[in-house]
């Protein structure tokens, strides 16, 4: 854990428990087991706590993205230090936040002790996700 405490505050959309955004997670995630969460669909769903509690020491995998380009073989090919690859995002844009690669939420770049962070911005429901 950082000494910075803005680094150690959950990613929850307020400041309770938390428990809320993390049911939110995990109820998607479940959704479709076989994008990385097989056996969950073994879980009763009508078990309630018991099966949460279950899925709280899973790991998941959270990457940011901040932009996409469309490159050749040539053009990797020529890339060398120095280089600039111009994504498909503009500058102070939203960047997409995945779990196990599925996107969960937007937010934005920030700089906490020299280290870079996403602020959460904008929760996505699994009905926005396409």
């Amino acid at each position: 854990m950082s000494e910075n405490p803005e680094l150690n505050t959950p990613l929850t959309p307020s400041t309770g428990s938390g428990a809320g955004f993390t049911e939110e997670i995990a109820t998607k995630l479940a959704a479709e087991p076989h994008r990385g969460m097989k056996g969950l669909e073994a879980i009763d769903k009508n078990a309630g706590a018991q099966s949460m509690d279950m899925l709280w020491n899973v790991h998941l995998t959270l990457s940011v993205e901040l932009g996409r380009t469309s490159l050749t073989v040539r053009q990797v090919i020529d890339l060398q230090k120095g280089s600039v690859i111009e994504l498909d995002r503009i500058a102070g844009e939203a960047v997409d936040i995945y779990a196990n690669d599925r996107l969960i939420a937007k937010g934005d770049v920030v700089v906490v002790d020299d280290k870079f962070g996403v602020r959460i911005t904008e929760l996505i429901s699994p009905a926005q996700e396409d």
